[in-house]
C-alpha cells in the first residue's frame, strides 16, 4: 500500500516523459512559503551568496557541502532533520557496512547506497541510530540501486534522532564528492595554521618594535574584520579597535550586551576562550595565576573556530605586551588617559565619546560632572583617593606635571564640598602639599565637559610657579585667577611678548634667576616684604638689598603702584610664555 508520505517523496526521472501528474516534492531545503520547484533545477537548492560560500578558513557545514556544484548534479533532497543542516563536516566517509557507526569518531558525512539495508526496516532504523550515537554529521543515500525512493523507516528514525538524511536522485560518483570535500578540509586546515602563524608573527613584530597597546588592537581588528574590545574583569571597556561607527554601536549598550552574552560568571583562569554568542568571541587574559581581563571579538562573521584562533593569538600577544610594558602603566590608566586626552583635545566630539565613557564604567545618566586639573599631583594617588572616598570618576596623567580628573556625581550631591574634600585629602598625602587643584564650574551636560577640562587646566597653569605665594582656596576656579588668567590667554600675542621683554630686560639678560624669583614672590604676595622674606628664608635686610638690586636693574620704583603693576603684568606674561 502506498502512503501519502510515499506519494509525497516519489521521484520520477525528469528525462523520461511523465506518465501522470507529477507529485510535489518535499521542499525541506527551501525557505518556508517559497514555491516548490523541481529538484533538478538549480533553484531547488538555493545557492549561497558568493560572500557566504565557505572560504578555506571556514569549516564546511552540511548545507555548504550540499551546495557544491558536484553535489547539485546529483539532485540532493533533504528528507529528514532539515533544521540540522548547519552541522560542521569534519570528514566524508563512504561506507556500505551496516555497522559503520563503530568506525566513526564524530562529524563525518556518511555516503552510502544502502545495498546491505534493503528489505529490512529494523536494520535500516538501527543503521540511523548507530550513526546518531557516533555523532555523524549527516547521511547521504544514493537512490536507484537499493532504494528507488527514500526508505520510510530511515526517514522516521533520522527525523527522531535529528540526523540529516539526504537522498540523491541521480547517480553520483561518491569519489568525486569525497575528493572535493577532503581537499577543501585539508586546505582549510592549512589556512588555519597559516593564519595563526601570520597573526602571531605580525603581533610579535609590533611588540618587539615597542608598539603601543592600541596598535596591537588595531591589527587584531583588521584580521577579524569586526570591532575588538579589551575589558577588565568587571566588563569595563579599557580599549577598542575597529571601524568607529561599528565600535560606537557596540559600546552604546555595552553593559547589557556583555552580561547577556556571558552572564556574571568569569571564565577559567589563564588565557583561553569563554562562551560565544552570535559571533561574540572572547579570550581570557592572564598570567602568573591571575586574570587581568578579556579580549572580545564583537560580532565576528567568520566561523567560530577561526574566531577563537584569532582571539587566542591576540590574547597571547596582549599578555606578552603587558608583561613587557610595565612602564606604560596599567590598562585602566591608559584607558582613562586616552579618553580624557581625547576630551581635552576636542578632535573627537564629546557626544561620540559618551558610549566609550559609559562602557569604561563612568556613570553618565543624569549626573553632575566636575572637571579637575591637578598640577603637581600624582595620578595614582588621585585614583586611590577616589576609590577611598567612593567618588566615581576617571583619572589620567596628561604629562607636563598635570593630572586630569573627571568626577561624575549624583545630582543631589554637593559638588563643591566633595571637590574641596578631595583636594584637602590630596594635600595631606606625602609629597602632595604643593599640588594645585583647579576646577571648572560643575556641569550637567556631557557636551560641556571638554570645555570644562580645558578651563580647569587653564586655571591650574595660570597660578603655576606662584601658588605658594598666593592665598588660594583649596580648589582654584576661574574667578580666583583674575589678571593671571587673562594674561595666560593672551600669552602668544606678539605685542604682549615684546612688552614683557622690554619691561624685564634688566633681569632677563643675566643668568642669575634668584632676583627674578624674589620679584615673582614679592608681587604675588601683594608686595608683602615679611611674607616674601619668610618664603625665601632670608632676613628683612637681605630682602631689602635684593629689592634695591631689582629696582636698579629694571629702572623702576616698586613702591609706585603703576610701575609695580606694569612689571607684574610683564612677569605674568613672561611666566605664561615659558609654560
Amino acid at each position: 500500500m502506498t502512503t501519502a508520505s510515499d506519494r509525497h517523496l516519489t521521484h520520477r526521472d525528469p528525462l523520461r516523459p511523465p506518465t501522470g501528474p507529477k507529485p510535489p516534492r518535499a521542499a525541506a531545503w527551501s525557505a518556508p512559503g517559497s514555491p516548490s520547484r523541481p529538484p533538478w533545477q538549480p533553484s531547488a537548492v538555493p545557492r549561497p551568496d558568493p560572500a557566504d560560500r565557505p572560504s578555506p578558513e571556514q569549516p564546511l557545514s552540511v548545507r555548504q557541502v550540499l551546495a557544491l556544484e558536484r553535489v547539485l548534479a546529483g539532485e540532493p533532497e533533504v528528507v529528514a532533520a532539515a533544521a540540522q543542516l548547519d552541522r560542521p563536516v569534519r570528514w566524508v566517509h563512504v561506507a556500505e557496512a551496516a555497522d559503520v557507526g563503530v568506525m566513526l569518531s564524530g562529524g563525518e558525512m556518511v555516503l552510502t547506497t544502502g545495498v546491505l539495508l534493503a528489505g529490512d526496516e529494523e536494520k535500516q532504523a538501527e543503521y540511523i541510530h548507530s550513526l546518531h550515537r557516533a555523532e555523524a554529521a549527516a547521511v547521504v543515500l544514493g537512490l536507484g540501486r537499493a532504494f528507488p525512493r527514500p526508505p520510510e523507516a530511515m526517514r522516521r528514525a533520522a527525523e527522531r534522532c535529528g540526523l540529516p538524511l539526504v537522498v540523491l536522485h541521480r547517480p553520483f560518483p561518491f569519489a568525486e564528492l569525497t575528493e572535493e570535500v577532503q581537499a577543501r578540509l585539508v586546505k582549510r586546515k592549512y589556512a588555519s595554521v597559516s593564519l595563526s602563524e601570520s597573526v602571531r608573527t605580525t603581533l610579535t613584530a609590533l611588540i618587539t618594535a615597542g608598539a603601543p597597546l592600541q596598535a596591537l588592537l588595531d591589527e587584531i581588528a583588521q584580521h577579524a574584520g569586526c570591532p575588538v574590545v579589551l575589558t577588565n574583569l568587571a566588563h569595563r571597556v579599557l580599549a577598542t579597535a575597529g571601524e568607529r561607527s561599528a565600535v560606537d554601536d557596540v559600546l552604546r549598550d555595552w553593559e547589557r550586551i556583555a552580561r547577556q552574552a556571558w552572564g556574571h560568571h568569569p571564565g577559567p583562569t589563564g588565557t583561553g576562550t569563554g562562551g560565544e554568542t552570535d559571533g561574540w568571541i572572547r579570550a581570557e587574559l592572564g598570567g602568573r595565576g591571575q586574570r587581568w581581563g578579556r579580549l572580545v571579538l564583537c560580532g565576528y562573521r567568520g566561523d567560530t573556530a577561526t574566531g577563537r584562533l584569532l582571539a587566542d593569538r591576540g590574547a597571547e600577544a596582549l599578555v606578552l605586551h603587558r608583561l613587557l610594558d610595565d612602564a606604560a602603566g596599567s590598562w585602566e590608566e591608559q584607558s582613562a588617559q586616552s579618553l580624557l586626552a581625547d576630551l581635552v583635545g576636542g578632535v573627537v566630539p564629546a557626544r561620540q565619546l559618551l558610549p566609550r565613557a559609559r562602557a569604561a564604567g563612568l556613570p553618565v545618566g543624569r549626573r553632575t560632572y566636575v572637571p579637575l586639573a591637578v598640577r603637581g599631583g600624582d595620578a595614582s594617588r588621585l585614583d586611590r583617593l577616589l576609590r577611598l572616598l567612593g567618588l566615581p570618576g576617571l583619572v589620567a596623567d596628561l604629562g607636563d606635571g598635570h593630572a586630569a580628573v573627571l568626577l561624575s556625581l549624583a545630582c543631589d550631591q554637593d559638588a563643591d564640598t566633595l571637590t574641596c574634600h578631595l583636594a584637602t585629602r590630596l594635600r595631606a598625602e606625602p609629597g602632595q602639599q604643593d599640588a594645585v587643584v583647579a576646577a571648572s564650574a560643575p556641569l550637567t551636560c556631557w557636551d560641556d565637559v571638554p570645555d570644562g577640562l580645558r578651563e580647569a587646566r587653564h586655571v591650574a597653569d595660570a597660578v603655576a610657579g606662584s601658588a605658594r605665594a598666593l592665598d588660594l582656596p583649596a580648589v582654584v576656579r576661574l574667578k580666583d585667577v583674575h589678571l593671571r588668567g587673562l594674561v595666560r590667554l593672551l600669552r602668544d600675542d606678539p605685542q604682549l611678548q615684546a612688552f614683557a621683554e622690554r619691561e624685564l630686560d634688566g633681569l632677563l639678560c643675566g643668568t642669575d634667576t634668584e632676583l627674578l624669583d624674589v620679584l615673582r614672590t614679592y608681587l604675588a604676595t601683594g608686595r608683602n616684604k615679611s611674607r616674601t622674606a619668610q618664603l625665601h628664608h632670608v632676613s628683612r635686610p637681605a630682602l631689602y638689598r635684593r629689592l634695591e638690586a631689582i629696582q636698579t636693574r629694571l629702572g623702576v620704583d616698586l613702591d609706585d603702584f603703576e610701575q609695580a603693576a606694569s612689571v607684574h603684568i610683564a612677569l605674568l606674561a613672561h611666566d605664561a610664555q615659558q609654560q
